[in-house]
């Protein structure tokens, strides 16, 4: 099950070790498909590709700036002069900031949004051509329990804020594309077990963890293994959705 042969992911923010865009872009190509790591770090993206290659899939690495029309239209086209099509996006890529509304700035407010919403915007409006031509195609972007519950352990309203706005976009994505044979779905992982977890205060930690019905971080894998089902046949009846991975930290 959750076969992708034949199929061609771009995976954005995939060349960084402290997130989960790495373990996505490996869990995809695990399953079969040809996998774009995009990113910004160069460095990282080689780590990546090599990571997916050693381990008997196939990858190429595409250097991206999602916050860059003319960077995000040359990655589709290198991606589909290598591949001839695209039909997985996972809008991975995203940052954060811990800091009290009193003390946001307006450049704090805007380089959020740049990434978190405006980035995902230019990305999943890139490959639609794309995807409409070939009546094929899956959107995933990455959301946040702080979308859902007002804040979390990391980010500022700012960050709350652009998550939130992540579901509301790819909901009315959703609806415009479904005739065309492209669902668009979310997932809102809570905490998870990142380098960034792994930096708070034993104090601090213990305090989250005690909020979590399951008493522990959800692992990298789990939210990799929800996006490569959310990108595969099983998953052509789901759309406009966002699955929340947060060990019951928070119930709709």
């Amino acid at each position: 099950m959750f076969e992708l042969n034949d199929r061609v992911a771009i995976v954005t923010g995939s060349g960084s070790k402290k997130g989960i865009g790495r373990t996505i872009a490996l869990a995809l190509a695990d399953q079969g498909a040809a996998v774009v790591v995009a990113d910004l770090n160069l460095e990282g993206i080689e780590d990546t590709v090599n990571a997916i290659t050693e381990a008997g899939g196939r990858a190429i690495g595409v250097e991206l700036n999602v916050t860059n029309k003319e960077s995000v239209d040359a990655m589709v086209e290198k991606v589909l002069a290598e591949y001839g099509r695209i039909d997985i996006l996972v809008n991975n890529a995203g940052i954060s900031q811990k800091v009290t509304v009193q003390d946001m700035t307006l450049e704090d407010m805007t380089r959020v949004f740049n990434v978190n919403m405006f980035g995902l915007f230019l990305c999943s409006q890139a490959v639609l051509e794309t995807m409409k031509n070939q009546k094929f195609g899956r959107i995933i972007s990455l959301s946040s329990v702080s979308a859902k519950r007002g804040g979390g352990v990391f980010g500022g309203a700012h960050y709350s804020a652009s998550k939130a706005a992540v579901l509301g976009f790819s909901k009315n994505l959703a609806r415009e594309v479904a005739v065309d044979g492209i669902t668009v779905n979310c997932v809102a992982p809570g905490l998870v077990n990142t380098e960034i977890w792994k930096s708070l205060p034993e104090a601090d930690a213990k305090n989250v963890i005690a909020s979590i019905p399951m008493g522990r971080p959800g692992e990298v894998k789990e939210i990799a293994s929800t996006i490569a089902f959310l990108a595969s046949e099983e998953a052509s009846y789901i759309t406009g959705e966002e699955i929340d991975i947060n060990g019951g930290s928070h119930m709709d």
